[in-house]
């Protein structure tokens, strides 16, 4: 039997051997299958077949796969399990972590982002990356001394590190420190001139400053780069109605509420000419475009 085996490719196999060999088939056929459906955008289906190989071999990558499949679904609990998964395999590997991270930030769960960010720090100190993902997790915590302890330690790691100039500036406003704020807002417009929330930033520092004329020309650049952002059709309009320009913060309300009619939903009855004035300070009296 041996002979005739090999004289036509034939092997000697056991019944266990046939088996594994047929499940390893079988692991590679569902996990690339699943990697198929992915690209395809079947995520069900894709999530289905990562599960099934997981069953035949655990395999990293599939794990990986799986958890980027479970994310685009919107499942959190179970992408963060995956991911957990890969971290025990590769407790030094940045990446993961930070992917951890930023799950843990779409759950809105910023003390278990915190915990991984910290885990993260005794990997690698002088990682800017690192220090602004803690930064975020401590805004979601409303420590805003601690973000902005952080942003700053990014900035010196990275001098050019724009999303942290950003949003360190948005957090400085938000404590009231206009002139820290202010600073960050011009470095950034000496880099980039044309970028929506760099813009908002500016025009806000400008307002707290009492400068509304020159807020309302900077928020006209906003609206100019993209006609649907709310927030400068809503702050715009504000500074429009204390300036006295009744018209100019009608005619914003009125974009707003085409944008989003329930922005405004504590405004009660359609909007007309009459009881303008009355309506239009009821709306802006409950915005805080600053967060002060």
């Amino acid at each position: 039997m041996g002979f005739w085996n090999a004289l036509f490719g034939g092997t000697d196999q056991s019944p266990e051997e046939e088996k594994k060999e047929q499940e390893a088939k079988n692991f590679d056929l569902l996990k690339y299958d699943g990697v198929k459906a992915m690209k395809m955008g079947q995520t069900d289906y894709s999530i289905r077949c990562f599960r099934e190989a997981l069953k035949l071999k655990d395999d990293l990558e599939t794990h990986d796969y799986l958890s980027l499949a479970l994310l685009r679904q919107g499942e959190l609990d179970d992408a963060l399990t995956e991911l957990q998964t890969l971290s025990d395999a590769e407790p030094q590997n940045l990446n993961i972590l930070l992917r951890m991270a930023q799950v843990a930030h779409m759950k809105e769960d910023y003390y278990k982002m915190g915990d991984i960010c910290e885990r993260a720090l005794q990997i690698d100190d002088d990682s800017p990356q690192v220090h602004f993902t803690y930064a975020q997790s401590y805004i979601g915590q409303q420590n805003a001394v601690g973000a902005i302890a952080m942003l700053t330690k990014a900035i010196s790691l990275n001098e050019n590190y724009a999303d942290a100039y950003l949003l360190r500036g948005q957090t400085l406003l938000s404590m009231g420190d206009i002139a820290g704020a202010g600073a960050d807002a011009d470095w950034l417009l000496s880099k980039v001139d044309d970028h929506e929330d760099v813009l908002l930033l500016k025009a806000r520092t400008e307002s707290a400053k009492g400068n509304t004329n020159e807020a309302i020309a900077i928020y006209d650049k906003v609206v100019e780069l993209n006609p649907f952002c709310i927030e400068a059709f809503q702050e715009r309009g504000q500074l429009k109605f204390n300036n006295g320009d009744k018209n100019g913060a009608e005619a914003d309300m009125q974009k707003v509420l085409e944008l989003d009619p329930n922005r405004l939903a504590d405004v009660s009855g359609e909007y007309s000419a009459e009881g303008i004035e009355q309506r239009v300070r009821q709306a802006y009296s409950a915005i805080n475009p600053l967060g002060l």
